[in-house]
């Protein structure tokens, strides 16, 4: 398995982020073991430090738990508390700068909403 890295973000936070993608998207549901620091560090060929780093991040934020010799399980609660951080985190951040650039480029919000423009960029 291949993965690209950005060289913007240290990888245990790309790791990190991707890890809370799939709680998010539900491929990683609520009591499920995350996989193990060896099989995620032979996959993505990276150091297991580096692995191990991102998954405590990951309990220090209170998404997973350690489980002694057992592993690395996703937390009851975790996906609501990550929608509700993720949500006040585009409400705050992400979409202000959206409504900017739509007023920067006279774009008119209803029209952004209709159906054509949800499903991509198709052009009638």
């Amino acid at each position: 398995m291949t993965t690209r890295w950005n060289d913007i973000e240290p990888i245990y936070w790309q790791l990190k982020s991707r890890t809370i993608a799939m709680i998010l998207d539900g491929t990683l549901a609520e009591g499920d073991a995350l996989p193990s620091v060896r099989a995620v560090a032979s996959n993505f060929q990276l150091n297991p430090i580096t692995v191990s780093k991102s998954y405590q991040a990951l309990v220090d934020d209170g998404l997973v738990e350690k489980r002694r010799g057992l592993g690395m399980f996703v937390k009851d609660g975790a996906r609501a508390q990550l929608v509700a951080s993720e949500r006040d985190h585009f409400l705050r951040t992400e979409w202000p700068a959206m409504l900017s650039r739509i007023e920067q480029l006279g774009l008119d919000v209803n029209e952004l909403l209709k159906p054509k423009h949800r499903r991509g960029s198709q052009h009638e």
